[in-house]
């Protein structure tokens, strides 16, 4: 019988990657996670997104829907950019769940139109000027000392009082969640909206939004308006309601009456030893190619 119950990622990766011949990865853990009230009604407040997604960018490969990982679209600097525009902006860069979404509607992963759409119900007082593309990176030290260090720093030059993070990827929840903890510590109240329940509450997190859907749509489900609303809609109500941290609220939210999808991410399980061999090789070219990207 096949479990309702979330993936459990920490378990379902470390069994892939030793699969794959890799030491299992250890993971964040927050001892003490920042907490910081509102300091203004958030029908006041300004409100930044932060994304892992990158920017588009015709020179790096396929980063349509459909694509698949494509570590030459990686970043690894903090970007900022016009939260007034429409931004090409795409997670084929990142490992989100490739047999089950497409990415093919970029409102499921990055809600820049729905918090407009939250400011004109006046929900919130203002879209901040700009939103900010957070690094995935597997070190936690550049994550904690460079990463978290910038945002926390573009965030204070443009007077934000509240933050939205939305992560895609495992490692990129992981990202998301020291920020988190990160722009507290400065006096910035955050939710993270995410899909990768274990992964946010092992590192642990001020507030956090979890909804049980296909890693690559934190933000609601694609071509779906009304559920994206409602994921934003959530989202912001907890910025209100929390008043301490570890809060996590449950969207509600199913990817279908089947939850059989469930059973295919990173599933060792599921490999043949071809399969294995094939994933193994085509591992180490990414890591590869993700290098030449940061050193260049």
């Amino acid at each position: 019988m096949v479990s309702s119950e979330p993936v459990r990622y920490l378990e379902r990766t470390r069994t892939y990657y030793e699969a794959l011949g890799y030491a299992p990865y250890v993971w964040a853990k927050s001892g003490v996670v920042a907490f910081s009230p509102l300091k203004l009604p958030l029908s006041s407040c300004s409100v930044a997104l932060v994304t892992t997604a990158a920017p588009y960018d015709p020179a790096k490969g396929d980063q349509g829907p459909r694509a698949a990982y494509n570590a030459a679209a990686k970043f690894y600097k903090v970007y900022s950019g016009s939260s007034s525009a429409d931004p090409d902006i795409r997670i084929s860069h990142v490992a989100i769940d490739r047999t089950h979404t497409t990415a093919e509607d970029k409102n499921s992963y990055f809600p820049l139109a729905a918090l407009h759409r939250a400011m004109g119900m006046g929900l919130i007082g203002r879209v901040a000027p700009r939103f900010h593309g957070l690094p995935t990176n597997r070190s936690q030290r550049t994550t904690v000392e460079v990463d978290c260090v910038e945002l926390v720093n573009r965030m204070v030059e443009d007077r934000i009082d509240a933050a939205i993070l939305v992560p895609n990827c495992p490692i990129c929840h992981q990202s998301c969640a020291l920020a988190a903890n990160a722009l507290e510590t400065a006096g910035i109240a955050t939710v993270l909206m995410g899909t990768a329940l274990d992964i946010v509450e092992h590192v642990g997190v001020p507030r956090f939004l979890f909804s049980d859907l296909p890693l690559g749509n934190s933000a609601g489900r694609p071509n779906d308006l009304a559920s994206q609303d409602q994921t934003l809609a959530m989202a912001l109500d907890l910025l209100i309601t929390a008043t301490a941290p570890r809060t996590t609220k449950i969207s509600g939210l199913a990817w279908s009456d089947d939850p059989s999808w469930k059973q295919d991410y990173c599933n060792a399980s599921r490999l043949s030893g071809a399969e294995i061999l094939r994933l193994r090789a085509e591992f180490v070219t990414s890591r590869e190619v993700a290098r030449q990207v940061r050193i260049g």
